[in-house]
């Protein structure tokens, strides 16, 4: 399939290189607003053609596909603008800025009959299915609590810092836990709190969540934009715990009994990046004629917007209108 990527910052060149080992994909085009850059990507990365506009890329019939890799400020715009031009769309997390811009793309993807997917790497990968079976199997008894958290030094990041890109931990890398929690432990919330420390320009630097389930399980979440974390996703059972190396691209499972001692270590499949199952998956259905990816069906993106809305809502924290509005 003939794919072009729109906006060729440090995310676009993972994943060009990551396309260029998928037997299913045509590196077809790269568009920057910038023709050297543009150029510059194509020759780097094998790509056959480069566009100084994503304009320009999107008026190639030829294109079938369009990764968007944008700052997610732009999502809405950019995804408009591709639906507009007849190209199925795979777009970088968070989707959008909120819910209703979230809405208004799948009714445009539905009326024009095309497939809209979140590309939230995490749950396109074998190592989601793998955590939910070793939970179902009971490896660690009974569980009732479950931690994540994912935080970098990010406050170099343009994007990340400023209120005019959607800035913040939330959107940018908090969406990780949260998408963690919901995956392993469902989706039967019954009361979500938080904390959060803004920064002074308006956005959230550092947050905390805690989700209270129907039948008493907890998740307690964390994201931020100032220093490292051990980014482990932690099972707590009543045999023992489930530790997962790196929520964001899982390395290793380890099983550990209630004194402490490594029972099991469970790896997971070899890949190119990780970027390659959402890619792979998008390209099938959409050669099945489906309008969403089964990894993250419409409801599912929604569902998370929605809680990304209320959290910032409850925090204070509005962009823009300019990006805000539809």
């Amino acid at each position: 399939m003939k794919i072009g990527i729109l906006g060729a910052g440090s995310i676009a060149g993972t994943l060009a290189e990551t396309m260029n080992r998928i037997p299913e994909v045509n590196c077809y085009g790269i568009a920057s607003r910038d023709l050297e850059k543009a150029k510059n990507f194509a020759k780097t990365h094998n790509f056959t053609h480069a566009f100084g506009s994503y304009e320009g890329m999107l008026a190639d019939e030829e294109i079938e596909l369009v990764y968007i890799a944008t700052p997610h400020s732009h999502h809405y715009q950019h995804m408009k603008m591709c639906l507009d031009a007849g190209k199925h769309v795979l777009c970088e997390k968070s989707f959008t800025v909120n819910t209703e811009q979230a809405k208004e793309i799948f009714r445009i993807a539905e009326e024009k009959k095309l497939l809209v997917t979140e590309a939230i790497w995490t749950r396109y990968m074998p190592s989601r299915k793998m955590i939910n079976d070793l939970l179902g199997e009971k490896v660690i008894g009974e569980v009732w609590k479950l931690t994540a958290n994912l935080n970098y030094p990010l406050c170099d990041k343009e994007r990340v810092v400023k209120s005019k890109l959607a800035g913040g931990a939330l959107l940018d890398v908090g969406i990780y836990p949260l998408n963690f929690a919901y995956m392993h432990f469902g989706d039967e919330v019954l009361n979500m709190q938080s904390a959060v420390q803004l920064t002074s320009g308006g956005v959230d630097g550092e947050n905390a969540i805690l989700l209270l389930y129907q039948d008493g399980r907890m998740a307690v979440l964390n994201s931020g934009i100032h220093g490292k974390s051990d980014s482990q996703g932690i099972f707590y059972g009543s045999s023992g715990y489930m530790v997962v190396e790196n929520i964001n691209n899982p390395e290793t499972i380890k099983i550990y009994d209630k004194d402490r001692n490594l029972l099991r270590e469970v790896e997971v499949p070899e890949q190119i990046s990780g970027y390659e199952y959402e890619i792979i998956e998008t390209i099938s259905c959409i050669q099945q004629g489906k309008l969403e990816c089964p990894s993250m069906p419409h409801a599912e993106t929604l569902k998370m917007m929605r809680i990304m809305d209320a959290l910032r809502k409850e925090w204070g924290v509005r962009y823009p209108e300019s990006i805000e509005s539809l």
